[in-house]
């Protein structure tokens, strides 16, 4: 039952959102997200500060870990495919969705709006991730519970050092990131099938991503999971491919715009 009404309250809302367009939703997403990652940091700045002549040496057991012998011979390649499936849903750089958002603002400089598009990975995974990472470690909890991981780890972290404030702030994070991502993906969706399937379909397109909410807040987690790898996956192989049959043309058209750059300084 907890589940069925779940799927209502968050299929009404991304209703209310995605029925309005693109223009509802850039206008919701462009104070949700700024908003979101303000507020984390500032959290994350309130638990390190309490942690501050730690900070040295978790930077540097970051790095020593990451490349230690026991660390290749555990299986490096399983690391790295774990770290950049985790990537991926970060930043989503390399499946091919940013880059519908990118092509919609209004510019007369592509390079420019690629150089803005390549500030995300920077942003989700460089610094947020990071700090989500420094946060775990400062805490010392990651060493005390046994099979706690994501967002119940994190939880129990920001429990720890800000109290049941810090709880309700990381969970309101995540509603905001978990809403964003689902106005920001019915666009990307509705582009890709209006593609394909002609713009005298682009209504049905709406009522199929809503009965997809439903379903998957009717169905287990894992299989949620386990079902967007596989996607993530496949979409990457396209996108990949295409980047590298399209760089020597990005590369002539980014050698013309920063020649242009130069030429204006």
């Amino acid at each position: 039952l907890f589940n069925a009404t779940l799927a209502v309250v968050i299929t009404v809302l991304v209703a209310g959102v995605i029925l309005g367009g693109l223009q509802r939703v850039a206008y919701v997403t462009s104070r949700l997200v700024p908003t979101m990652a303000i507020t984390y940091l500032l959290m994350t700045l309130a638990v390190l500060a309490n942690h501050l002549p730690e900070l040295p040496g978790l930077f540097l057991a970051i790095f020593t870990e990451a490349f230690a012998p026991q660390s290749v011979a555990g299986g490096l390649m399983g690391v790295i495919i774990i770290g950049v499936s985790r990537g991926v849903f970060s930043n989503e750089a390399g499946i091919g969705t940013e880059v519908m958002a990118h092509g919609a603002a209004k510019t007369d400089e592509p390079i420019r709006e690629g150089l803005v598009g390549m500030m995300g990975p920077i942003i989700d995974t460089l610094l947020i991730c990071t700090c989500t990472a420094l946060v775990i470690l400062a805490s010392g909890i990651w060493q005390e519970v046994d099979g706690v991981k994501g967002v119940e780890l994190t939880m129990q972290v920001f429990g720890q050092e800000l109290g049941l404030l810090g709880q309700i702030l990381l969970a309101i994070q995540i509603l905001f990131l978990a809403a964003s991502t689902m106005f920001t993906y019915w666009y990307y969706g509705e582009k890709c099938f209006v593609f394909l399937l002609g713009e005298s379909q682009r209504s049905y397109y709406k009522w199929f991503y809503l009965a997809m909410i439903v379903m998957g807040c009717l169905v287990t987690l894992d299989i949620v999971f386990n079902f967007m790898i596989g996607m993530y996956g496949l979409m990457a192989i396209p996108t990949m491919l295409s980047a590298f049959i399209l760089a020597p043309k990005v590369k002539q058209a980014a050698n013309t715009y920063f020649a242009k750059l130069a030429q204006n300084a």
